[in-house]
């Protein structure tokens, strides 16, 4: 996390140089979840740990038709003690959101053709398979680990380092997403509370121990010095941002109050993704 805020520290400096509620609402359903999924995708970046990130968690283009399922789910109680906090870490993220991350990926979106960023996007992803292994191996889903190393050692190899997607129209070695976070909730550890980290976005205290674990296995984690790690790291934010550009936007201005809305979807995503 001291090295996503260095990150982003750095991308403000050059944009400047270049010119206690303790359970959800269930009025807050109506609106998609943020980002910030445990593969570390930050600031909302297509409503997604998003998610991903994905964050992340990230939220991917296919986690986006999940929106309409998860409105019509039960809404999912978990405590906010840090409520304060948290909805600070709200404002701070979106503030970064529209003042530093959207007009860096505007630009980037403007003078990069799509199948180079494309190309990117699926190196990024390729590299990032042996979070997905693991989690799958220590859930004991061992058709969908066997499908996680197939996926990647054709990539690598035939797909040239992972930036051609060869195996994307092969169902059989997509399976869903797997993080250390899922891995948790799989074994029946539960939410904890929620919490709202700056740069990162919505998580919880399950999921950030998840966080930190998939840090250990993203081979990026371990570039040096930092300053290339730094590098790499804003380089994959900006371009898996400039495929998302306004859809955190629609979907804030449709929620009432958009900290519950995002609060709630974001728990209900990530219930989901550990119930399958």
């Amino acid at each position: 996390m001291v090295k996503l805020g260095w990150v982003f520290l750095c991308l403000w400096l050059t944009l400047i140089g270049c010119a206690h509620r303790s359970t959800t609402g269930a009025g807050a359903t109506d609106a998609p979840p943020a980002l910030a999924t445990a593969q570390g995708v930050p600031v909302y970046v297509g409503l997604a740990q998003g998610a991903a990130e994905t964050v992340g968690n990230e939220f991917s283009d296919e986690n986006l038709a999940f929106l309409d399922e998860l409105a019509q789910e039960t809404p999912v109680l978990i405590a906010d003690p840090l409520a304060p906090w948290n909805r600070a870490m709200f404002q701070f993220n979106d503030k970064l959101y529209f003042w530093l991350l959207k007009p860096l990926a505007q630009g980037y979106r403007a003078v990069l053709p799509d199948l180079a960023r494309t190309g990117f996007r699926n190196f990024f992803k390729n590299l990032a398979s042996p979070i997905r292994f693991v989690s799958c191996v220590l859930q004991g889903k061992g058709r969908a680990a066997a499908a996680e190393l197939g996926n990647f050692m054709i990539n690598t190899t035939f797909g040239v380092l992972g930036f051609g997607n060869l195996t994307r129209k092969v169902p059989e070695l997509n399976p869903d997403e797997e993080d250390l976070g899922q891995t948790l909730g799989a074994y029946g550890i539960g939410n904890g509370f929620y919490i709202v980290w700056p740069f990162l976005g919505p998580s919880t205290l399950r999921d950030s121990i998840g966080f930190v674990g998939d840090r250990f296995l993203n081979p990026v984690s371990y570039v040096d010095p930092f300053s290339a790690w730094a590098g790499i790291t804003a380089f994959r934010i900006v371009n898996d941002t400039s495929f998302r550009i306004g859809d955190y936007e629609a979907i804030k201005e449709a929620a009432i109050e958009p900290y519950e809305a995002f609060r709630d979807a974001y728990i209900q995503f990530r219930q989901k993704k550990v119930r399958d």
